[in-house]
């Protein structure tokens, strides 16, 4: 299995569309499931973001299989986060992913930390943030609104140097 990164494009819309209209997808997150619209909408904000946001399309064998982003947060420190395809989940594909943004942000952008949130219920996404050798550092109460009320995000971080 081949897992790369390439800067997401107006032309991944549909493709990035078939996993957004889905409820799996975004079970711990505040969007979706999106609309055609509102999927749209991000793709286009995702490609023309500045370059503190860099938006990449996840590519599993040549077919897009989800999206990654790595957010250039001051001088030192950068925020990594992820969507893979649920018909792709436990494939290693958002490990792979996530060490390359790693890369990125320490090799590229000469970051020295990068840290990562996620919902304390989802256990997957923690299990990759550990498996790239982030740490749990802790929980912070109530910081993103889904449509069922606050939810809490366990925070993860990598020094460079760790």
């Amino acid at each position: 299995m081949t897992v790369t990164l390439r800067s997401l494009t107006l032309e991944d819309t549909a493709a990035v569309h078939d996993y957004a209209r889905l409820p799996e997808s975004s079970a711990f997150q505040p969007w979706g499931p999106n609309t055609e619209e509102e999927t749209a909408a991000y793709v286009r904000e995702a490609v023309a973001a500045g370059p503190d946001r860099l938006v990449f399309a996840i590519l599993r064998d040549g077919g897009l299989v989800g999206a990654a982003e790595l957010l250039l947060r001051g001088p030192a420190a950068a925020e990594i986060g992820y969507v893979v395809h649920p018909r792709h989940h436990g494939q290693g594909i958002a490990t792979a992913a996530a060490r390359q943004l790693l890369r990125l942000g320490f090799d590229e952008y000469a970051r020295h930390r990068i840290y990562a949130t996620c919902d304390p219920r989802n256990l997957a996404s923690a299990a990759v943030l550990r498996r790239i050798g982030m740490r749990h550092e802790g929980r912070m109460r109530g910081t993103i609104l889904l449509p069922t009320g606050w939810r809490d995000s366990d925070l993860y971080a990598v020094l460079e140097d760790d």
